[in-house]
């Protein structure tokens, strides 16, 4: 092979490099939007696997540096749409620890239950996932309902928790109607990559109208606020200053809320940090993490 084709294999091989100046915790700067390609198909360094469990076969994307003393890191996905708008964040955690981006049960590749699976069931399944992968332990990641999924976890096995993320939690209580959630979403997508509409079109198919409708009303039915007094993980929350899902005031409650929280905004930002600013996201989780 050619000097100059083993030097770009190589450099694939790596992945693109972890910017401090990009994950500067205060938001200043920010890398574009460049790793909308790795949404398309998993990096060299993540996998795509499946593994069975009682809530039948689960897909997810793992990948990362060999397991350090300490846990490694899950993401956890929004509303319908999977996990495959989590892979530019697993890249960028991938250099520093063990990551995992998962397929809730109903969504994605995994096993379609006849029934939509509620919160609770939703949460039990991460742990029962763990427990397949022996995973004893972790720090979570999630966006938007994902968070409300992270903390029915967070409560129901505390002892499975390290430290949680959660970044655009909703659902905001000014604002608990289909209508004004809709609203807000429209006003968000002026903020977000065109590509992530791609996906999320391929995701919602893929879950069906059914599941679609039961999910929907399941976020806003959920009281996210009764249960953050009862984690007492350390959490971070996170939100984008241009997010109207989440507005600061919503942020900071569900901060005052949190037995351990605190909040970062990110300037510049919409709803899906996680797939729009991955640098700048794990430059902010890093040190939180202690990755």
């Amino acid at each position: 092979m050619p000097r100059k084709a083993q030097k770009a294999e190589k450099a694939a091989d790596r992945g693109p490099a972890f910017s401090p100046r990009a994950a500067s915790p205060e938001g200043r700067e920010v890398d574009p939007p460049s790793d909308e390609r790795t949404a398309k198909a998993p990096p060299a360094s993540l996998k795509s696997r499946m593994v069975r469990t009682a809530f039948g076969r689960m897909h997810f994307y793992a990948g990362g540096a060999a397991p350090p003393a300490q846990p490694p890191v899950i993401l956890i996905h929004g509303l319908v749409i999977a996990s495959r708008y989590m892979l530019p964040t697993a890249h960028h955690l991938a250099p520093l620890c063990p990551v995992y981006a998962i397929d809730l049960p109903g969504y994605g590749r995994s096993d379609k239950p006849a029934s939509s699976l509620t919160l609770p069931e939703l949460a039990d399944s991460v742990v029962e996932w763990m427990g397949a992968l022996s995973i004893p332990r972790a720090h979570f990641a999630a966006n938007s309902f994902g968070c409300q999924v992270l903390s029915h976890l967070a409560v129901r096995h505390p002892q499975r928790v390290d430290r949680l993320v959660f970044q655009g939690p909703t659902v905001d209580p000014a604002a608990r109607t289909l209508l004004r959630q809709v609203g807000r979403i429209i006003r968000n997508s002026r903020e977000e990559s065109p590509r992530l509409g791609l996906l999320m079109a391929k995701d919602y198919w893929q879950a069906g109208i059914k599941r679609i409708v039961a999910t929907i009303r399941m976020a806003l039915e959920d009281r996210i606020e009764e249960r953050l007094p009862l984690i007492n993980a350390p959490a971070l929350v996170m939100r984008g200053a241009r997010d109207p899902l989440v507005p600061q005031a919503w942020a900071d409650t569900v901060t005052r809320l949190l037995p351990h929280g605190r909040v970062v905004v990110l300037p510049r930002c919409g709803h899906t940090i996680n797939y729009t600013s991955p640098a700048e996201f794990v430059g902010v989780m890093r040190p939180f993490l202690h990755l």
